[in-house]
Order: C-alpha cells, then sequence, then structure tokens
C-alpha cells in the first residue's frame, strides 16, 4: 500500500494531466470584418453594412473561431490592391474595392463542411456603395440573421451563425501548435513529469520498507 500522502499527489497528478489535455477555450464561429491599414491588418470598428470604403482600399473577411477581436484570424492571402484589381480598369461614377475572403480552415469548420479555399475579388461599385454591397457584387449568395450578422458568403457555412463553440486548443494546418504563453512547455508536460515524479518517490519508498 502507498503512503496516503504520496497516494494523494499521485492522485492530484493524474487529474491534473488529464484536465490539461482536455482544456477548451470558449470561442464564436463567424465572418471577421478586416480593413488593411498600410501593411497590416486592422479589425473594423464598423460592420460591413455600415463601412463605406474608398476607392483603392483593400478589404477583409475571414471565417474562424475566436473569443473575441483580440483573438480572431487574420485574412490570409494577396493584400496587394493593384494586383488583385489588375482586371478591373476604373470607370467614372464608381470605386473599386479588393476584396480578401478567407473562408477559414477545417479546424474552424461546422461539422460536415468543409471551408473553399480563400479567394480576392475586385468589386467595382458605385461610389457611394458600403462594404456588404460590394461583397454581394462578387461573393452571392450572401446570408444574414435577423439582427443583420453576416452568417456566410459565397453560401459558406451553410446553416449557423455567431454560435459558441468549444475552442480546442490544437494547431491548425496553418497555424504552429501552442507551446505556453511564454514559449516553453505546455502545462500538460510538466503535469507528466509530476506524475513520473511522484511514482518514482512510491518505487523508492516501497524498496526501502522492503530492506527494513
Amino acid at each position: 500500500m502507498l503512503p496516503a500522502v504520496l497516494l494523494s499527489a499521485l492522485l492530484a497528478s493524474l487529474v491534473l494531466a488529464t484536465s490539461a489535455g482536455q482544456a477548451h477555450a470558449v470561442g464564436y464561429r463567424y465572418w471577421s470584418f478586416w480593413e488593411r491599414d498600410g501593411n497590416h491588418w486592422a479589425y473594423a470598428t464598423q460592420g460591413p453594412s455600415i463601412a463605406v470604403p474608398a476607392d483603392g482600399d483593400v478589404q477583409g473577411l475571414r471565417f474562424s473561431v475566436s473569443a473575441d477581436s483580440s483573438d480572431a484570424a487574420q485574412p490570409r492571402g494577396t493584400t496587394a490592391f493593384p494586383t488583385i484589381c489588375a482586371r478591373t480598369p476604373p470607370q467614372a461614377g464608381r470605386k473599386r474595392v479588393a476584396l480578401v475572403i478567407d473562408f477559414g480552415t477545417t479546424a474552424d469548420a461546422p461539422s460536415g463542411e468543409a471551408p473553399p479555399k480563400p479567394r480576392t475579388a475586385c468589386a467595382r461599385v458605385p461610389s457611394t456603395a458600403t462594404t456588404a454591397e460590394a461583397l454581394a457584387s462578387v461573393a452571392k449568395p450572401l446570408r444574414y440573421n435577423t439582427n443583420a450578422l453576416l452568417c456566410a458568403i459565397g453560401g459558406y457555412p451553410e446553416t449557423g451563425c455567431g454560435e459558441q463553440v468549444a475552442k480546442e486548443n490544437k494547431p491548425t494546418a496553418t497555424e504552429p501548435a501552442d507551446e505556453g504563453e511564454d514559449g516553453g512547455p505546455s502545462v500538460g508536460l510538466f503535469a507528466g513529469v509530476g506524475v513520473v515524479a511522484v511514482l518514482g518517490a512510491a518505487a523508492v519508498w516501497q524498496a526501502r520498507r522492503r530492506r527494513a
């Protein structure tokens, strides 16, 4: 029999290791809206149905699971306006808006659905058009809920809209594994080391007891 202290420590270590491997963070599955600010993406402060981009602007939309704006994944792919709108010449009385549409990864996709590949589009719309109107001109069908939240672009996803989900702590095809906030080993690794240490201590105690 193991002493009560060693048995308690062993059980605590096992619980820690198990809970670390099953840790989840609550998030929401939705389309986030971004504006290109120089060489960087900036999370938009207005919704696409309100924002009115100027001629030459680059705007992005990314489908992913995130807790809030600070945790949201940015659009991937080409972001240069001259490249995206190279085949769309200017026209009097209209503007060109470059759109980066990133359907996300399989890790963020609803069950049973596969995300289309990221794409870009150049919308040539009236000068007063909103981002939503520009998007509708190049990426139909769009789907909104009763609160005017953008739920689907190009028909993706087929169902759901901003639902709360459990975001698993695992890497995606384009994102490295999370090794802890400071880049060091994860909590699970330390928990595993603790289990080994406790088992080792128990073995030593039993060996000494036999010799006695």
